[in-house]
């Protein structure tokens, strides 16, 4: 990520982002925020409790990491808005200086909370934490977001499982809509913040172009597509990705929440995805998955018991530049701290220099072969 530093007044016009070059439908762009430039494709760690679980910031600098993501529902509830803004924001509460991602906080209501109530107004719902009520309007998520100083904001959308009626994804997107036009009718304009909005739709291909094409009235400088990795078969996600990434301005990111695998951003971003994130490299990390140029490995199996070769040698992480198979297997059979720390480190090292790799092909006009090299890699 560049070091520039950018004016509030050149942050929320239409010009944040810019492609630097493609190969085929995959694409290398800059995005500028506040806080400097991140360089697309780019693979966003996921910090929900103003912390990427088990790493340091110091720590994901080191690993490549250029912008992360906080959770606006968690954040909200624990520690409380008041507590951030005691520091200025959650940059300095957290001790991150770079580039932050909030989420709109509607996924969460939708999953955790114990009972949610949906009205044309937002989302009344019950607090996992402790049963209390609360509601979730698109003001008050808009408000919750820039009291936490993310630099990139999103919408409140209404989600939706898989699978779900017609019926039931049109109320969903049209809510949506009104939610995006509420949020940005809410933003400050002066705290350069730059606000996304969602698109919505479901496995439902002209539910998506209707979603786009209200979103695109309101003209947001990026956009996300929500729904997707939830539930649905593989074959309709890459489907629904892929027919609705054609619909978005190509002047604008385009970034797919949530999702994936390493072969799911391969694939994504080979359809013109921007940005993603996920828990996965964490979450696994702490279960003992560990993610490799030749597909995944689970490091509590006995074969790794006097193994002294790295996770990955063709990794250069620090887990990887210091540790062998069978120390890492032993601190996770022992349940040490580190063993989820050393694991943590090589699986967010992994996913962020995936997407460089990637960004480097297609600037070079080589996706289709890094690509190829990439699969072939997961058969040997």
């Amino acid at each position: 990520m560049s070091n520039v530093s950018l004016n509030d007044d050149k942050v929320n016009d239409a010009n944040v982002f810019s492609v630097e070059g493609t190969s085929g439908t995959a694409r290398a762009g800059l995005l500028k925020t506040r806080r400097g430039v991140i360089e697309t494709p780019v693979f966003m760690p996921v910090g929900t409790l103003g912390t990427v679980k088990a790493l340091t910031p110091e720590e994901l600098k080191e690993v490549g990491a250029t912008i992360i993501l906080g959770n606006t529902y968690h954040l909200y509830l624990r520690p409380g808005c008041d507590v951030v803004e005691l520091f200025g924001g959650l940059h300095d509460f957290m001790n991150w200086d770079g580039p932050i991602l909030t989420d709109s906080g509607g996924f969460q209501v939708f999953s955790l909370a114990k009972l949610t109530k949906i009205t044309e107004e937002g989302a009344l719902f019950q607090s996992h934490l402790d049963g209390s009520s609360h509601m979730l309007t698109p003001e008050k998520s808009i408000q919750i977001q820039q009291s936490l100083g993310a630099d990139i904001i999103m919408c409140l959308d209404e989600c939706v499982e898989y699978p779900a009626d017609r019926n039931r994804v049109e109320q969903a997107l049209d809510r949506t809509r009104l939610w995006g036009d509420r949020c940005k009718a809410a933003l400050d304009t002066d705290s350069g913040s730059l606000l996304f909005g969602i698109i919505q739709g479901g496995m439902y291909a002209d539910l998506r172009r209707k979603s786009a094409d209200m979103l695109l009235e309101t003209d947001f400088p990026g956009y996300a597509i929500g729904g997707l990795s939830v539930g649905e078969p593989k074959e309709l996600m890459y489907s629904m990705a892929e027919a609705t990434l054609a619909m978005l301005p190509d002047d604008r990111p385009k970034y797919i929440m949530g999702v994936g695998t390493p072969e799911d951003l391969v694939e994504l971003a080979g359809l013109g995805a921007d940005m993603f994130d996920c828990v996965m490299p964490t979450r696994n990390a702490r279960n003992g998955q560990l993610f490799t140029h030749a597909g995944t490995i689970n490091i509590s199996n006995a074969v790794h018991r006097t193994a002294k070769e790295p996770v990955d040698e063709k990794c250069e992480c620090y887990t990887c530049r210091n540790y062998s198979r069978a120390y890492l297997r032993h601190l996770y059979m022992s349940r040490e701290i580190l063993a989820y720390r050393l694991n943590t480190i090589h699986n967010v090292y992994y996913y962020v220099n995936l997407m460089k790799d990637l960004r480097k092909a297609v600037m070079q006009g080589r996706y289709s072969e890094f690509r190829s090299n990439f699969h072939a890699g997961l058969e040997q």
